[in-house]
Parts: C-alpha cells; sequence; structure tokens
C-alpha cells in the first residue's frame, strides 16, 4: 500500500482538472456518495428544510450603503436563485415589504448571455454613484469579469471599462479614469496568481498601452491601488503585500512623487480625512515607546508623514482582551473589542489638540469611560447604543462620507438577529428581526476553557440542551490567518442539528484571532501543531464533561478548518466518531505549486526550504495517512471550480484513504468556487450531504 512520501505522489494525476481520467473518478465518487446518503426520506427532508431557511422570504436582507442614502442588497431565493442586486429608501426599507428598484437581475442575465454568472461583487464611482464596475464570476471562481454598468439606464455600457476573467483589483479614480492590475500576459502576475503591476487606464485608450504606475515583485503575493476621493482629502495609494501578512505602502503626490507610509509591514492602516490609524502586529518602537502587539494608534496622517511621530493608543491588548476591528462614521470611529470571545463595542470620538502637558493613559477595553490623550490629540471613549450584552453585536455598516449613522445587529447561537438603525449619541431604531428557524426551548450556549497540551487555556461554546446524556456532538474550528470565531444564529444547523437532539460545539483555537496576535502568531509556520493540540483538548474536554463520547464526536471545518480536520485524523483519529473537511488543503508539500497557494507561505512555510519542509512534512495529512490505523468515517468535499484551494487536495485524500481501505465518501460539486456553492439549491444539497453523513455515523439516524 502507498506511504506518500517528497517526490513520490502517485495520485498526482488527479491535480488535472478537467483532465478526463480525473473527471471519471469524479463522477464515479460523487455517484457512489450519492447513492449512498442522498436515496432516503431523511435525505430529502433534510435538504427541504435547509432549502426553507435559505429561501425564507423574512430573511432579514443586510443592506450596504454607498454614500447616496441608499439601502442596497444583494438578494437570493427560491425565485431569484442566481440573485438580485437591489436598493430601496430608509422609508421603504422599515416596512415589513418594502418596494425594491432592482438594479441588475443576474437571473435574467445568465439567461440572456448563456453564461453560468455567479455574482462577485461592484464597484460604485464617488461621487454621482451613476457607473460602478460589476465583477462577474463563472460557476463562483475568485477570477471574475469585470464590467462597467451605468445605473441610470440599467444596462452595461457599450463602450465602458472591461476586463476579461481574471483576479483583477479595480478601483474608480474618477468618470473617466481607473487603476487596474489584472491579467495581461507574462510577468503581469506574481507567483500566486495575483497581479503584479498596477496601470491607470484612460476610457477610450487600450489598456496595454495605459501608464504603469506601480510595479511588485514576481514572489509578491500581489500589488493594489486606492483612490481617496473625500473632498478635501484626495489621496491615492499604491502598495505591495510582500506576503500575507505584510505590505508596503506608498502616497501618489499629485507631482508624481511615490511617499511610504512609514508604518511597520506587518502593521494594518487606514486613513479618514485627516486621521492615520495603525494596528500593529508585532511591537514598535516609536520615539522611545514600545507599543505591543495588538495596540491601535492614531495619528494625523500629514503630521505623521512629515516625520512627526506622536502617537495616541487607543486601544492596547491585555490577557483577556484584544481588537476585532475599527470602523469610521465621519465624525466617530467605532470600536469592536473581544473579551474572551465577547464581543464589545464602544464609540471614540477626536475632540482636537490636547494641552501640551495632557497625560497619556493606556487604553483597554476595560478602560473607564475617560478621554484618551495623546500626540492624536484627545478622543473620548464612551459605550456604543443599541450592542447586546449577553450576545454578539457587530457594525453591519456605517456611512462616513454622509454622517454618523450605523447600522448594528445583534444576535447568539440561539437568538435570531435583530438590526438596528443607530446615530453617534442618540437611541437605537430596531429595523428588522430575523424569525426563528428551530425551537430552542431548553437549550443553552456555555462557554467552557480546556487546558491544551501546553498548558494553554482554549476557550470553547457549547450549544444544546445542558441535561442531555453524552450524545452525538458536532465541533468546528479553523485556527488560522488570525481569524475569530464568534456566535451567530445558525438556523440550518439548528433545524438540522440542535432540533433533533445534537449539541453544537465552536472552539477558539489558536492560529485564530480571538486573543489579538499572540493568539495567532502562537500557531504560526512550526509552531501549527498548537492549533491541533487546542482542538484535540477540547474535544478530550467534552467527553472529561459528558456532553459527548469519542465515537459520537463529529468534527468539521472548511479551507485551512479542512487541514485542521486532515491533521485531526491522521494525528487524533481516537478523539473523534466522523470527520467532514470542506475544499480542504491537505497536501502541504505542493499547496505553494497549486493556484493561490504561494500567497499563504507566511502562514505554513515554504516546503521547497528544507528547514520548513521539516515541520511541514510532521503534520501534512496527505503525507501522514498509515495502513492499519483505526480512522474515523471521512466525508471530503470540494469544488472543481474552486480557483483558490485546488481540488487536488481533496481528490488525493480521498484516493489514497480509499485504496487503505478506509471509510471515505468524497463529492465534488462543478461549480461554486471556494465556497463549493454557487446557489441555495447547491448549499442546502451539500449541507444535507453533511447533516445525513454525520448523523448516520454518529447517532444511528
Amino acid at each position: 500500500m502507498t506511504l506518500i512520501d517528497e517526490g513520490d505522489d502517485p495520485y498526482r494525476w488527479l491535480e488535472d482538472l478537467d483532465g478526463a481520467d480525473a473527471a471519471g473518478w469524479v463522477r464515479d465518487r460523487n455517484a457512489a456518495t450519492v447513492a449512498a446518503l442522498t436515496g432516503d426520506d431523511a435525505f430529502v427532508a433534510a435538504q427541504a428544510e435547509i432549502r426553507q431557511v435559505l429561501d425564507a422570504d423574512d430573511r432579514i436582507p443586510y443592506p450596504g450603503w454607498r454614500g447616496d442614502g441608499h439601502y442596497y442588497d444583494y438578494w437570493r431565493d427560491a425565485v431569484h436563485p442566481r440573485g438580485l442586486w437591489r436598493r430601496t429608501t430608509l422609508a421603504q426599507y422599515r416596512r415589513p415589504e418594502p418596494a425594491w428598484d432592482v438594479l441588475l437581475d443576474l437571473d435574467a442575465l445568465a439567461a440572456a448571455e448563456d453564461e453560468n454568472w455567479v455574482w462577485g461583487g461592484v464597484t460604485v464611482l464617488k461621487p454621482g454613484h451613476r457607473r460602478c464596475l460589476v465583477s462577474l464570476s463563472r460557476g463562483g471562481k475568485d477570477a471574475v469579469v469585470v464590467r462597467e454598468y451605468d445605473l441610470d439606464t440599467r444596462t452595461f455600457v457599450a463602450d465602458g471599462f472591461t476586463l476579461a476573467e481574471a483576479k483583477s483589483d479595480v478601483t474608480w479614480i474618477d468618470v473617466d479614469r481607473i487603476y487596474v492590475g489584472t491579467d495581461l500576459g507574462p510577468g503581469s502576475l506574481t507567483a500566486s496568481g495575483y497581479p503584479r503591476v498596477i496601470r491607470r487606464w484612460r476610457r477610450g485608450t487600450p489598456l496595454t498601452e495605459a501608464e504603469i504606475v506601480y510595479e511588485g515583485q514576481v514572489d509578491d503575493v500581489s500589488v493594489y491601488a486606492s483612490h481617496d476621493p473625500t473632498p478635501g482629502y484626495e489621496r491615492d495609494f499604491v502598495g505591495r503585500s510582500l506576503d500575507f501578512y505584510r505590505t508596503r505602502s506608498l502616497l501618489l503626490t499629485p507631482d508624481g512623487r511615490q511617499l511610504p507610509v512609514p508604518v511597520p509591514d506587518d502593521a494594518q492602516w487606514d486613513v479618514h480625512r485627516e486621521w492615520l490609524l495603525v494596528r500593529t502586529r508585532s511591537p514598535w518602537e516609536v520615539a522611545g515607546v514600545t507599543h505591543p502587539a495588538g495596540a491601535l494608534l492614531a495619528a494625523r496622517f500629514d503630521d505623521f508623514l512629515a516625520g512627526g511621530r506622536e502617537l495616541t493608543v487607543l486601544f492596547e491588548p491585555d490577557e483577556r482582551t484584544a481588537l476585532s476591528y475599527h470602523v469610521w462614521t465621519r465624525h466617530h470611529l467605532i470600536l469592536a473589542t473581544l473579551v474572551d470571545v465577547r464581543r464589545r463595542l464602544a464609540v471614540l470620538t477626536p475632540d482636537g489638540p490636547e494641552p501640551a502637558d495632557a497625560p497619556q493613559p493606556a487604553v483597554g477595553s476595560g478602560s473607564p469611560d475617560r478621554p484618551v490623550a495623546g500626540g492624536g490629540g484627545r478622543w473620548r471613549r464612551e459605550p456604543l447604543a443599541g450592542a447586546a450584552e449577553d450576545d454578539d453585536s457587530w457594525i453591519v455598516d456605517t456611512d462616513p462620507d454622509l454622517g454618523d449613522d450605523y447600522l448594528i445587529a445583534s444576535t447568539g447561537y440561539l437568538r435570531p438577529a435583530t438590526l438596528g438603525l443607530g446615530r453617534i449619541g442618540g437611541p437605537v431604531e430596531v429595523l428588522k428581526r430575523e424569525p426563528a428557524f428551530f425551537d430552542a426551548t431548553g437549550m443553552t450556549v456555555r462557554q467552557f476553557f480546556a487546558t491544551s497540551a501546553d498548558g494553554t487555556r482554549v476557550p470553547y461554546s457549547v450549544v444544546g440542551d445542558p441535561t442531555a446524556a453524552a450524545g452525538p456532538t458536532l465541533l468546528t474550528g479553523y485556527g488560522g490567518f488570525e481569524v475569530s470565531l464568534t456566535a451567530h444564529y445558525d438556523g440550518v444547523v439548528g433545524r438540522c442539528w440542535l432540533a433533533r437532539g445534537g449539541s453544537y460545539v465552536v472552539a477558539n483555537i489558536r492560529g485564530g484571532g480571538e486573543y489579538g496576535p499572540r493568539w495567532h502568531r502562537a500557531a504560526l509556520r512550526e509552531n501549527r501543531p498548537r492549533a491541533y493540540e487546542d482542538f484535540a483538548a477540547v474535544a478530550e474536554d467534552l467527553v472529561a464533561r459528558g456532553i459527548t463520547t469519542p465515537e459520537k464526536l463529529g468534527i468539521e471545518g472548511g479551507s485551512n478548518g479542512g487541514l485542521l480536520m486532515g491533521a485531526m485524523l491522521t494525528r487524533y483519529p481516537m478523539l473523534v466518531g466522523a470527520v467532514v473537511a470542506n475544499v480542504p488543503l491537505l497536501d502541504m508539500r505542493r499547496f505553494h505549486r497549486l493556484l493561490a497557494g504561494a500567497s499563504w507561505m507566511a502562514e505554513y512555510g515554504d516546503p521547497d526550504l528544507p528547514a520548513d519542509w521539516a515541520f511541514l512534512r510532521g503534520y501534512s495529512p496527505y503525507h501522514n495517512v498509515r495502513p492499519g490505523v483505526r480512522y474515523p468515517p471521512v466525508l471530503l468535499v470540494t469544488s472543481t471550480r474552486d480557483d483558490r484551494v485546488h481540488p487536488g487536495h481533496a481528490r488525493k485524500m480521498a484516493a489514497l484513504l480509499g485504496e487503505h481501505g478506509y471509510d471515505v465518501s468524497y463529492y465534488e460539486n462543478v461549480e461554486g468556487g471556494h465556497g463549493a456553492a454557487s446557489n441555495n439549491e447547491q448549499r442546502a444539497f451539500l449541507s444535507a450531504l453533511t447533516f445525513r453523513f454525520l448523523w448516520r455515523r454518529l447517532g444511528g439516524r
């Protein structure tokens, strides 16, 4: 039987995306999985229930603001499976059934052009809001076709800006110019498959003759350009992403100079009117003061660019608290922090210049409501109205072009979401309420802490009946790229898992951002196994608390979470009863050579370096499958059109597990991109497939 090692990969042929042999292999595996899991009334019922949730007419249409006073929304339902891009007014949005102005009907467009269009987003020109650049994906891929659209005539502009399918970067400058990074043949892309060159393209001229304003290196992840049209603060920036976490940025001046933005490469920064905000990922010494990783600092942009280094500390982390994100209104800054994975929202208001002798207190999430002082002026800190105390609240949108309004949503694992409209300093009006999709009577949400192998306390949340005997439990996690998993209401999980007596668990393992950069760095590169140890500790803690048993514990994750599932399968098979891996990353020897994989080497390492391959080889799931091990049953789900994580990862793993005689089910959707599904029908099918697999393996149903 095959043991995969360096230079020995008998299933490399399955990386041939549309090759005849690979396509035949996929058809056969799909047919076997469909026959085994979908041929009974339980599957049909589950699929119908999921579709009811996904297509419900009384879901909240979460809107976005674009600076013109309208509420924009992209909506899918049973009648419009591909979706409608639409907008309405606040007066209409307040109504139970708003009158929507449909801007673009994607179902009608796909039918008219005989294309499998999936919505890829839109960039609207400011000011005026009359023209936009619409991104259309074939089958849900990251690569898109870009076409200019006229919002007055509701037609594509015949001689407008158009880009062929690529992973493009486009930004409006004005009505006749855009910044473009796209695939123009050899030399135009990085090794990760993203733009390497930025051009300033003028309407009516050939793109190939457009002025090159910036170039990155082939080994960069990508380059970018942006234009800020705020009156009085018009600015243009370009930059190169050196890797997934390090970026070097430049201000383009009207006279053609390129001035470096002097912040650390690994810091995140943004500019709003006169303000520069810097969010640190590593300690940063400025003017004799060392600011910790995870801090948020403020300065006046022009002063900072001119050499001034006086900063105001807006946030500093502590052992329990991290910054989740920040967002501007016209005159205020909203901070979202995480305290043991519970979100808290506050509003900071700059007061103007401070007295020369003003103190500069340290500021954390637990600071009292007092002024914050420093070189960036004095800032008042207050709680944000409308934030729920017990559930998770987040800012849906603000409109810094127009004022200080904000859309705020609150939800919990067992509480359907509410959407409110607030204005800084005023009350919050509830605009919409999500329907309850399952009966949560008798269920609770409990937070526990597991102790990992090195003694680290790892938080996790358990949703379900606290009085139930040890039974079927679904555990999920991610643990990478500084992504935090917070509470949210999921009608599909509620109906198909919780309402049937299962427990649902979310693990906040290292590699994520739940406790800021330190939590992420703890599982970076050679420390990646810490994330797997954390997840294993949660699995063991669930058993120790009597919530489940190893035989009744199912685990599920996607993308980097799919890598987590593969590592759990091969490193801790005795702890779980079933594994579901969606669009997974599994072959750590070749991940950097497949599609966008090279962009993740800052997270995982470079397999071409012997020192890096030594630790990658230790956990690469594809290289650690062994004969004679009691692996739990596995379901692998991917998409032929995933142009981010190559389906070859899942294909090769399924083939190898099958060769060893293990219980492996495989399903590959023909479209869907990295989400594995491009419409609600496909999502319902894949979700029903997952839950049917889990109940059969864990619950005997």
